[in-house]
């Protein structure tokens, strides 16, 4: 099934099978899964300034305040705000109190996610597979609870000072968890602040160093029950001056998807290189949000001031690329004019594009991505994205 859809439609108008197409869903038993997992729950940052942030993500990204925790509901360390898009939903907490975790996280990496969390249907069948495999237990199986209900939590640990929290909340109607109370977009962003504009979760990057990518995969693997779904060695990725490698994981639905990358021998410092210096260990590098008009999302985040990697125009007037992509929905004069790039593979077409990195440190950043029947990762764009990165990097002075 191919997914197109026109500029008035939103993700309340898509039936299951086209929000399956949207992130790559696929049919899959449940029951036989070692540790099924549902879907992505939130992503949870630590930032320099959470009550900023979280201006800017309703600002630029147009972004729902849903919920809030701080200390005017109790809570002394930090302040956190709740975010959604669609089904996106992130979590901007900023330390507090001088000794805050948070806080200590963010002196060591810079703005960046502490807390990739998933949901799932059974947090004790999940945590119980993963101890007997060998897994870092951080928080053991318990229940939270509030006058809405009852949520049950437990988190394993992953690469770097990345955890996974599982998410059972099944029993509760309130606006994130307990201890966080309803808040309003409407009390802080603008009237004509841009609505959504990305509507579901993608994918998530984890950057991990040299020789422990496989390390990491097996993690998956053998302890989420992960399957692999593809991988990129040798000449997939690579100038003149760096390379990397990466393979991708999946949950069972494919809902929650993981490329792992590290570093490939090179002449110069590859991108990932740069990551892992200037965030000081391995940790998540990128997510991609799916949207389903990404001309009215590149052109809307733009406008706010969102930069973008530029593509050369010789992309776009490369005869062998009309040849590769053949048909597909928007002009390639519509997506030059944007920087937009265009893989197609034996299942469909992708559009993508990348922004550049969204703090001071040279780290995390955004992927934007509408996908037309494809279930890669735009292969066929690898070359002008590490090109159009080394540019960045040459500008920065860390190539």
């Amino acid at each position: 099934m191919t997914l197109d859809l026109t500029d008035a439609e939103r993700l309340a108008d898509l039936d299951l099978a086209q929000l399956q197409q949207l992130v790559g869903l696929v049919e899959h038993d449940p029951t036989t899964d070692p540790f099924p997992v549902t879907g992505w729950d939130a992503v949870v940052w630590a930032v320099g300034n959470a009550t900023q942030s979280a201006h800017f993500y309703m600002s630029a990204f147009g972004m729902d305040l849903v919920a809030y925790s701080g200390p005017e509901t109790g809570n002394r360390d930090h302040h956190a705000y709740v975010l959604e898009s669609g089904a996106v939903r992130f979590v901007l907490r900023g330390g507090v109190a001088p000794d805050s975790p948070v806080a200590d996280h963010h002196r060591l990496h810079g703005d960046g996610i502490t807390d990739i969390a998933l949901e799932v249907p059974d947090v004790d069948v999940c945590i119980d597979h993963a101890r007997a495999e060998g897994a870092t237990i951080l928080e053991e199986p318990h229940d939270v609870s509030d006058e809405h209900g009852t949520v049950r939590v437990a988190a394993i640990a992953a690469y770097g000072d990345t955890r996974h929290t599982l998410v059972d909340r099944s029993r509760y109607d309130g606006p994130y968890l307990p201890g966080y109370v309803a808040r309003s977009s409407s009390l802080v962003r603008a009237d004509d602040a841009p609505k959504r504009i990305f509507q579901a979760l993608d994918h998530v990057v984890g950057n991990v160093e040299i020789g422990h990518m496989d390390e990491w995969v097996d993690f998956y693997n053998r302890i989420m029950g992960f399957t692999n779904m593809a991988e990129f060695v040798g000449d997939d990725i690579a100038t003149e001056y760096s390379a990397l490698m990466s393979k991708v994981v999946a949950s069972g639905n494919h809902r929650v998807k993981f490329p792992l990358n590290e570093p490939a021998v090179g002449k110069k410092k590859s991108q990932i290189d740069e990551y892992l210096e200037f965030y000081q260990g391995p940790g998540a590098q990128h997510l991609a949000l799916a949207t389903n008009d990404i001309l009215e999302t590149v052109d809307r985040l733009r406008a706010a001031g969102i930069e973008f990697l530029a593509t050369p125009d010789s992309y776009y007037t490369d005869p062998a690329l009309r040849e590769r992509i053949g048909e597909v929905r928007v002009p390639i004069e519509e997506l030059q004019s944007r920087g937009i790039l265009v893989d197609r593979d034996e299942d469909g077409y992708l559009l993508q594009i990348f922004t550049k990195p969204i703090g001071d440190r040279p780290t995390v950043f955004f992927e934007l991505i509408e996908r037309h029947g494809s279930l890669g990762f735009g292969k066929g764009n690898f070359q002008a994205l590490f090109e159009a990165i080394e540019r960045e990097q040459a500008r920065r002075g860390n190539f």
